[in-house]
């Protein structure tokens, strides 16, 4: 059985701990915390769980086959470094590491000890995400013409990492999984609102080489929340609202056309019209499934040799790719920063 490790029992570290437990094909051997009232919680809820104060103990704890890691942005590179070098599996929470440069060097290692690394983009384990992912594939949208998408709350400001490193990696993730054509270049605007806290306010723009466009919006100091997200197509749209907690996913056949037509003297003279085209709003049914859930146990297919990751590190090093350039493009007051062909 996979004895699972779980580095940090903050805010995510609980429901990493939760999933793992629940699953047969696994144990939750041991969980490492700094925080002493943590680890006391932890005893108290899961009496066969061994606590550390250091990861070093759990790393090297021989019950742990494969370890979880939820903890700060800056201490992911050294702690999954340490853990793949010690021979076992990691889970890594969004974003992978604080530079493509870390980034490569975890998916080097990976691939050199032949083990899994895996990024906790949890949304693409979604029924909604799987279900957008369906239609761009079909062709059931057409031509993917746009993805525009709103991602603000009064929330909790990151001591270190800003709007853009905190929201953007979910749609970036999105984006990369579901979107037919890979990004060439990014601008982002953003203003820091309060002193000494990090930038709070962002949009951020991609550009293809198709005639595809993105633009993300994020902000920690909007009144309410809001998780809404339009992909626009040649033939169909999809609104995705992640907080409607029935009709997640909304398809709706419209669209705008150019339509010929002679001009009135008949000579060969046409002029281009453009036409709104309005048809029927259908909600498809998704998959209920947690998807921390699903992810939990697609990680252990993927240690067993069952399946290959959907999220593995090669993503995690596109998404760093992408916020690495957002943060040049800031420092840079908005310059179009262009992305490293792959």
């Amino acid at each position: 059985m996979i004895g699972i490790g779980v580095i940090g029992y903050g805010y995510w570290g609980p429901n990493l701990v939760r999933n793992f437990a629940e699953l047969d094909e696994c144990r939750v051997a041991a969980v490492c915390d700094r925080d002493a009232e943590r680890r006391k919680r932890v005893a108290k809820r899961y009496p066969a769980v061994r606590t550390f104060a250091e990861a070093s103990e759990l790393i090297a704890d021989p019950d742990v086959h494969a370890v979880a890691i939820a903890t700060p942005v800056a201490s992911h590179y050294e702690l999954a470094l340490a853990a793949l070098q010690a021979g076992k599996h990691v889970l890594v929470e969004k974003p992978l590491a604080s530079s493509a440069a870390q980034c490569a060097r975890l998916v080097e290692e990976a691939q050199t000890r032949g083990l899994v690394l895996m990024v906790d983009h949890t949304f693409l384990y979604t029924g909604a995400v799987e279900k957008i992912g369906e239609l761009v594939r079909s062709g059931e949208l057409g031509d993917v013409l746009y993805y525009d998408s709103v991602r603000v709350n009064l929330g909790l400001f990151q001591p270190d990492v800003d709007v853009i490193w905190d929201l953007a990696v979910h749609d970036l993730s999105i984006m990369d999984a579901v979107l037919p054509a890979k990004p060439r270049a990014v601008q982002a605007a953003g203003i820091r609102h309060l002193e000494g806290q990090q930038v709070n306010m962002a949009y951020l723009t991609i550009k293809y080489d198709e005639a595809l466009i993105a633009h993300l919006h994020m902000n920690w100091l909007a009144p309410v929340k809001i998780r809404r997200t339009l992909i626009g197509g040649s033939t169909k749209m999809i609104v995705y609202d992640d907080l409607e907690p029935s009709e997640k996913i909304r398809v709706y056949d419209r669209g705008v056309s150019m339509l010929d037509r002679n001009s009135e003297d008949g000579r060969s003279v046409y002029k281009m019209l453009a036409y709104r085209r309005t048809g029927d709003m259908w909600a498809p049914k998704l998959r209920a499934t947690e998807a921390l859930d699903l992810e939990a146990r697609h990680f252990l297919d993927c240690v067993a040799g069952r399946a290959k990751p959907l999220t593995d590190g090669a993503s995690g090093l596109r998404i760093v790719r992408l916020l690495e350039a957002a943060s040049e493009s800031l420092e840079r007051d908005g310059a179009w920063v262009e992305l490293p062909a792959e």
